[in-house]
């Protein structure tokens, strides 16, 4: 690397060299440095990168941190991430040495955090500060496992929140139906909350839907895709999880509504979207039904919940709902064990029996 001054502008520059993936070598500049102390400092962390050298500052660690996985996390989700670096983060531990922050560092960070007030005068709630100290975590833990950093000083110092389990609302079959009457009126919501009660599906899911998704012969609608609206641009992405590609079995009547449906539209392509509406029309839509219906309000995505429990009341297993709505048995169990009926005093009464047969067992043989 070599450091030059620029006569005509009086700023430093620095040239540098470096390989690509490829092995191909290329050179580059970077301009503008006020003074020859800034350039050598912007230098040498440039270095420390390349190395992967953790004596570099937390903010140059976190470029790189970039690099290796913007382009493995979804949009929305590396926006709500790179959204709590850049306003939580940084401005606290850009400046650190990434060897040098510390456990009780990490501790001085949160309660800094803990004691902010927002304008209506309240804390952040738990569950946005683990979000917050999970991502500074996430972010140690990449340093740990790819850069040899000795430890994670914010997994020593624990986390400050937790996660908040919010009353689940879900309506029942007979609230629902009360709720879709009144959305007949305009029959883009009627099958958008048609789809959503009668399949389970997440709201991006619906919103992705096309007429090649489905499949009338075999009454079934692929799910393999997810719509967002991310700066200002529609972008389709994969599902939230592994899991989420599915493809569901629809019941007749679903079909056949449909079917109505994809006539009401003007020559659909098979690979356009069929509910050319928003996230913001789906909630603003929920209100104006309940309101009018009389059903108590509830989220768009409690209509998924609303699938569970009234697959969990016709008796169907937990493998079969997880399978159908894209989860992990062990989620659909964790999240919505209060609704299965319990067995516990079908199980005592068979406990009962099986000793009740072995005693009789055990006085016949006398």
């Amino acid at each position: 690397m070599s450091i030059y001054k620029d006569n005509a502008t009086g700023k430093w520059r620095v040239v540098y060299r470096y390989t690509d993936w490829t092995g191909e070598t290329h050179q580059s500049s970077k301009r503008g440095f006020p003074t020859k102390r800034e350039a050598q400092m912007w230098e040498r962390e440039l270095l420390l990168k390349k190395e992967a050298k953790l004596d570099m500052t937390f903010e140059s660690f976190y470029e790189i941190y970039v690099e290796d996985m913007q382009n493995r996390i979804r949009d929305n989700t590396w926006g709500t991430k790179t959204n709590i670096a850049r306003t939580k983060i940084l401005p606290y531990f850009g400046k650190r040495k990434m060897g040098e922050i510390e456990p009780r560092d990490i501790i001085v960070w949160q309660n800094e955090l803990l004691a902010i007030r927002q304008p209506n005068g309240k804390p952040y709630s738990a569950a946005y500060l683990q979000k917050i100290h999970s991502q500074l975590s996430a972010i140690f833990n990449h340093a740990v496992n790819f850069y040899h950093l000795p430890s994670n000083p914010a997994q020593k110092a624990g986390n400050m929140g937790k996660e908040e389990h919010r009353e689940m609302l879900f309506w029942t079959k007979e609230e629902y139906l009360k709720f879709a009457d009144v959305m007949m009126d305009k029959p883009v919501s009627y099958y958008a909350f048609e789809i959503l009660y009668w399949c389970g599906l997440r709201m991006g899911e619906l919103l992705a839907i096309t007429p090649a998704d489905f499949n009338f012969e075999t009454h079934t609608l692929r799910i393999n895709k997810s719509y967002q609206r991310l700066h200002r641009e529609d972008v389709i992405t994969p599902p939230k999880t592994l899991k989420s590609n599915r493809t569901i079995k629809m019941p007749q009547f679903l079909c056949d509504e449909m079917q109505d449906y994809l006539k009401m539209l003007y020559e659909p392509k098979e690979d356009e979207r069929i509910f050319t509406i928003s996230k913001s029309y789906l909630h603003h839509e929920m209100n104006r039904g309940s309101k009018i219906s009389g059903v108590k309000r509830i989220r768009v995505h409690d209509l998924r919940h609303s699938h569970v429990s009234l697959l969990i009341n016709m008796g169907f297993t937990v493998l079969a709902i997880a399978d159908r709505m894209g989860h992990e048995s062990i989620d659909i169990t964790y999240r919505y064990a209060h609704l299965f009926p319990s067995e516990q005093t079908q199980m005592a009464e068979q406990l009962d029996i099986e000793r009740m047969e072995k005693s009789n067992g055990e006085k016949s043989g006398q």
